[in-house]
């Protein structure tokens, strides 16, 4: 009998214990609103003072003179290379070429860049580090692909059919009348299919950003660890003024 009544109890107690235990709580609904971010909301004093001395920083660095641009510096003033485009790319061709150097032990021979990476006109006037992050906002990485003749020929290729002004520094393409290609020349020697060059491009097009496969495959990249937009704001604390202009760096005769 006492043994009966034991069980009965445990019994019992296993019941109630499972009867009280809950079970993983089951997800039925989301809901979700829009909170516009506007003039209305109020922000948190004690934040706003602990954030004040950071952003007056930031602007003062953001907002030093380093250079000035006598004119404006555009993406759109020319058909086949552009004053914004030139700038840009002479930028990376003078600034990465002597890390290039002391790495590799050889001169970068050209640049290749894309027409619209450049997002913003260099207004006539003041130019600052903010006017290199309004051009250049993507943190794009300089690097250095070794590719073939038959590989520059593609690119040339492309640069031809794409009809825009993607920047290039130490190339120069001549087209006919009719777009047929006359000649190439990389500092200041023919093009060569049996040479290979090193190109300076940024990282995400030498991934095929922007369409340019022809950078796809290349079995030496070499990073240079410098933005494309830090480049920019080295070159404009060493020069006085901005003077880029169209030339026949890419040109199509009449």
């Amino acid at each position: 009998m006492c043994l009966k009544l034991k069980q009965f109890v445990i019994i019992i107690t296993v019941c109630l214990v499972s009867s009280c235990r809950q079970g993983p709580p089951n997800l039925s609904a989301i809901e979700g609103r829009q909170l516009p971010i506007t003039d209305s909301l109020v922000a948190l004093d004690s934040l706003e003072q602990f954030i004040l001395p950071y952003r007056n920083r930031v602007n003062q660095v953001l907002d030093s003179v380093l250079a000035h641009a006598p004119y404006a510096i555009t993406k759109t003033d020319g058909k086949w290379n552009t004053t914004a485009g030139n700038l840009l790319a002479d930028i990376v061709l003078e600034q990465a070429d002597p890390i290039f150097k002391s790495r590799a032990g050889r001169s970068i021979d050209f640049v290749l860049l894309n027409h619209g990476g450049i997002r913003s006109e260099i207004s006539m006037g003041d130019v600052t580090a903010r006017t290199a992050y309004q051009v250049m906002p993507f943190e794009n990485i300089i690097v250095v692909a070794k590719m073939n003749g038959a590989a520059v020929r593609a690119m040339v290729g492309f640069l031809v059919r794409s009809e825009r002004a993607h920047p290039i520094a130490g190339m120069e393409i001549t087209l006919g009348s009719q777009k047929e290609l006359q000649s190439v020349t990389i500092q200041g020697k023919p093009f060569n299919e049996n040479q290979d060059y090193y190109v300076a491009t940024a990282d995400y097009l030498v991934k095929g950003g922007d369409d340019m496969g022809f950078f796809t495959g290349r079995d030496t990249v070499i990073t240079l660890d410098y933005k494309v937009r830090n480049a920019m704001i080295d070159y404009f604390k060493k020069v006085d003024t901005l003077k880029p202009r169209v030339d026949s760096r890419f040109t199509q005769l009449n």
